[in-house]
């Protein structure tokens, strides 16, 4: 059975797909929750890199969503680290700070998306569901 999501994008109907989001901002984790779950993901946030990579048994997400900005370790480092922990799951980096440098660096970092802030609505989500879409499956 396949549905359509209120993007447009025809996705299966189940299993529900899961985000990681990882964000330093607790505002900003409650409002990329709500946006998320709203569009029928499952969403589990962290506060810091660190958090995201201290997580061990669970099953990995679909997508992460990931600040570019966060005193622990920035969203392309942590991509970085992800890789070198064979977590493949397309990442989508989300940025206050509007920078050519950064979109290059994360192109080359694997990152399939950047989507700048305060810009996190109907955008993101269809950045989520065209990197899940997109994604090679093994």
């Amino acid at each position: 059975m396949i549905e359509v999501s209120s993007h447009g994008a025809r996705l299966p109907s189940s299993p529900q797909l899961t985000v990681f989001v990882v964000d330093d901002d607790a505002a900003v984790l409650g409002s990329l929750r709500f946006l998320l779950e709203t569009d029928g993901f499952a969403v589990r946030t962290f506060r810091s890199g660190t958090a995201l990579l201290n997580i061990s048994g669970a099953p990995g997400p679909d997508c992460y969503v990931i600040d570019y900005k966060m005193p622990d370790i920035n969203g392309i480092e942590l991509t970085g680290r992800l890789r070198k922990s064979d977590r493949d799951a397309p990442v989508v980096l989300i940025t206050g700070y509007p920078d050519e440098n950064i979109s290059a660096r994360a192109a080359t970092a694997g990152i399939k998306d950047v989507v700048l802030k305060p810009l996190l609505d109907e955008n993101l989500v269809k950045c989520i569901r065209h990197a899940i879409q997109d994604r090679p499956r093994a």
